[in-house]
């Protein structure tokens, strides 16, 4: 896994490394990729089945390599949930649909965030340092957090639209390519803006404190 070194020797994880690394993209699409593949020659319930089976597979990977139980849970369960509303319908598309309409409810929440003036990002990052700070107060510290989860909002928009499109066009094939293409690429360039609001954040606001509120051994 890839890092970059800090200071004293310790390795700093890249934003990818947060994310999962390059493992994260493969484990995300590879259960993607079957489904399509499968989907194309076989039955649905074998479909199903292999999907499942690749799931476990994958979990069981995962695991082995030392990897924390509640992200390989995770990933199995997504497939599972996938598998499951498309066992219920009975339609191959309905593999995507969760994923949709949680990219809807993405949108929704961050968009309303910035609507009325408390960004989720700002949120986020108050709540991690102890929720005292009056981020809001600051116009730059704001408008960060107003780009970084706009940013946010931009990729859950872009992913519903052009997932239900395929999805009302019934285009499993394509809706597969546009599931691997929109997911960890679009999700490591959205993290990258969150990251710059969050630094920009601790910068400015740390450098508004009173000497009083400084810690001696940082003054």
């Amino acid at each position: 896994m890839s890092s970059t070194q800090g200071r004293g020797g310790g390795s700093k994880p890249t934003v990818l490394d947060q994310l999962g690394g390059p493992m994260g993209f493969v484990y995300s699409a590879v259960p993607v990729i079957v489904f399509v593949a499968a989907n194309a020659f076989l039955s649905l319930p074998l479909t199903i089945g292999i999907s499942i089976g690749v799931g476990l597979a994958l979990f069981a990977f995962r695991l082995t390599r030392g990897e924390r139980v509640t992200a390989a849970v995770g990933s199995l369960a997504g497939v599972a949930v996938a598998s499951a509303v498309v066992a219920w319908t009975g339609s191959s598309r309905d593999f995507f649909v969760l994923g949709i309409w949680l990219s809807l409810a993405g949108f929704v929440l961050t968009l309303a965030s910035v609507l009325v003036r408390r960004p989720l990002t700002g949120v986020i990052w108050n709540a991690m340092h102890g929720g005292a700070h009056p981020w809001r107060t600051d116009r730059a510290v704001l408008r960060a957090h107003d780009i970084a989860t706009l940013a946010a909002a931009l990729v859950f928009g872009a992913r519903f639209l052009v997932q239900q499109w395929l999805y009302l066009d019934e285009n499993t094939g394509l809706l597969g390519v546009a599931r691997i293409a929109m997911g960890t690429p679009l999700t490591v360039l959205a993290a990258l803006v969150v990251i710059w609001a969050f630094r920009r954040s601790t910068k400015r606001l740390h450098a508004n404190r009173s000497p009083e509120e400084i810690p001696a051994d940082r003054r």
